[in-house]
């Protein structure tokens, strides 16, 4: 964390040197007071007689005193903050970028939940503790160390009273922060898991709703927080005694101060009704010096529980790196599967894809059929990266995709998913997602061959409607077509459809196909689909059963060979022949 201040380094000493400046004004300003109480109202220069000189002048020197330490302490807040805001932002700018190059699997290990509260609760836990390292701990050592010596000097008898009490309160401020520094840490885990019900509530909402499971729903938040609350809780109640038991101990002090320094008068000992005065108001910011330790230190312990959760997610390297190849092949959109297994890194006994080897062609379309779960979604996650396989070869135009630059492997390859993820922009810029510097007439006629653009035309303001977060504003089917229009508009070699046209009717689906062949005629497309329907027109079908390929071909070939591709076509096809 270091480097991230020390690009601000300027800022972390001028924080400081002010904040020393505004402490000095502040250890300066008894010195004053005792004048005036002993010369100034006692005369003890004058022959007993009060002198208003030296009240004035005195008084104007500590309210100059005031102003200059003023100016001080608002230079030192200004410095302070400039240098941990931009420490903040850069450490929360590279804590997500590294979170955007994680791979599927780093993000489940972390979850979404955790990510969010490290990159923005945690970050701000250690942003609060720069913010009062280069300003509070200067504050509090020099007050602590200049209250004392400035006691000392005023009469060596008031080491008494702080050899007693000193230790006292310090050691009170071990046994809290020691007892509390544990909870920190699993006070940041309750908060993730705060966030985690929190963001897959408003994410399921419609869900939630559906099924009446509002209570449900609530009594598990409540669960959640209430668990956060109770550690707070306890953290807070340690601390509450803090204050009480140091004022106590303060009090007792003072009391001390008088006992000790009227002794000392009585006595003639060079003690002075000043120096008492000035002794009581040294003691008492030594011991709001300490109290502010405590607090510091409170501060402290958090923070370091947040940094190694936040070093967690900058020192995970990604699983998925770049290759380095980023040539421009001969092929295009050629993929090969060479004796590939895969399995889910958390899962890593149950193989999802069992020695699959096959090839698809430059131009070819592809369909890949196949019941729920029997590995369909895994296959394609292979080609760009998004997992790289247990074992064998993915190979994309002759290349394995382990030996390409990732961002070039993925500017091949457009993927449509069944969950159409769309964001808080307009319609437009959801489409131009995939190419920025695309024209209007692109995105126009993308949408087009998505059969996307007469709705959109409906909409309030055309392509420039504004999307509601997660495009709650729009129907299952037009999410999909605008996501189809987007993966359409990248004009990528490969063309991806994981179930993307589940949510179109099947007039709605045939014209899509029908525009995407004629338009895309010699791009790869592989299609992954439930319906029959949906893959019937493919070039060849791949059927996937239990993560092995039991047969390819067409729909003919199929219709005669292939069992699993009878019962399919018998299930969905068949019995609506003969109904109608």
């Amino acid at each position: 964390m270091i480097k991230y201040v020390m690009k601000y380094w300027y800022y972390a000493l001028l924080a400081p040197l002010f904040m020393i400046g505004e402490v000095c004004m502040d250890l300066l300003q008894p010195q004053f007071m005792s004048r005036i109480i002993d010369d100034g109202v006692n005369g003890l220069n004058n022959g007993g007689n009060p002198d208003l000189n030296v009240i004035i002048n005195n008084g104007l020197i500590m309210i100059g005193l005031v102003i200059i330490g003023g100016i001080c302490g608002v230079l030192s807040g200004i410095f302070a903050n400039l240098c941990s805001q931009n420490f903040s932002n850069d450490l929360r700018t590279d804590c997500f970028k590294r979170v955007m190059h994680f791979s599927f699997e780093q993000t489940d290990d972390f979850s979404i939940g955790s990510l969010v509260t490290r990159i923005t609760n945690d970050v701000t836990q250690i942003q609060n503790l720069v913010s009062q390292l280069i300003r509070g701990f200067v504050r509090t050592s020099f007050l602590f160390i200049g209250g004392i010596l400035c006691m000392l000097l005023l009469n060596i008898n008031f080491g008494v009273v702080l050899a007693c009490s000193l230790p006292l309160v310090v050691v009170f401020v071990f046994v809290f922060i020691k007892t509390a520094s544990p909870k920190f840490k699993e006070l940041q885990r309750k908060i993730d898991d705060v966030n985690s019900v929190m963001q897959e509530n408003v994410g399921a909402a419609r869900v939630v709703k559906a099924y009446v499971k509002e209570d449900y729903e609530e009594e598990r938040f409540e669960k959640a927080n209430e668990n956060l609350v109770k550690t707070q809780r306890y953290v807070l109640k340690l601390f509450s005694f803090m204050s009480p038991i140091t004022n106590i101990i303060l009090n007792i002090s003072i009391v001390a101060i008088i006992y000790v320094g009227s002794i000392n008068v009585q006595l003639d000992n060079g003690m002075t009704t000043g120096n008492i005065m000035a002794a009581i108001t040294y003691i008492s910011r030594i011991m709001v010096a300490i109290l502010n330790m405590a607090n510091l230190f409170q501060t402290a312990s958090r923070a370091l529980a947040s940094t190694a959760r936040v070093k967690q997610i900058l020192n995970t390297l990604p699983v998925i790196t770049d290759g380095g190849f980023n040539a421009v092949t001969k092929v295009a959109g050629e993929i090969e599967f060479r004796n590939v297994s895969f399995a889910y890194p958390d899962q890593k006994d149950v193989e999802v894809l069992k020695n699959l080897n096959f090839k698809i062609n430059s131009g070819e379309t592809i369909g890949i059929l196949g019941s729920t779960g029997c590995g369909k979604s895994s296959l394609i996650q292979l080609i760009p990266r998004f997992y790289d396989v247990s074992s064998g070869e993915v190979l994309v135009d002759n290349v394995n995709v382990k030996d390409y630059n990732v961002d070039y492997l993925r500017s091949k390859v457009a993927v449509a998913l069944q969950k159409s993820e769309l964001f808080s922009k307009t319609i437009y810029e959801n489409i131009a997602l995939g190419k920025e510097d695309a024209s209007f007439a692109s995105v126009a006629e993308a949408a087009k061959i998505a059969c996307a653009d007469d709705f959109i035309k409906r909409q309030p303001e055309g392509y420039y409607t504004l999307v509601a977060e997660k495009g709650m504003s729009l129907s299952g089917g037009q999410k999909q077509r605008i996501s189809i229009a987007r993966t359409i508009l990248k004009n990528s070699e490969i063309i991806i459809f994981d179930d993307a046209t589940s949510a179109l009717d099947l007039k709605t689906e045939a014209s899509l196909y029908k525009n995407l062949n004629a338009k895309y005629c010699n791009t790869t497309k592989i299609i992954i689909a439930q319906r029959i329907s949906s893959v019937r027109n493919a070039d060849r079908i791949m059927v996937i059963d239990k993560g092995m390929i039991v047969d390819i071909g067409n729909h003919n070939e199929l219709l005669e060979r292939c069992s699993i591709y009878q019962e399919i076509y018998n299930s969905q096809l068949k019995g609506a022949v003969s109904n109608d």
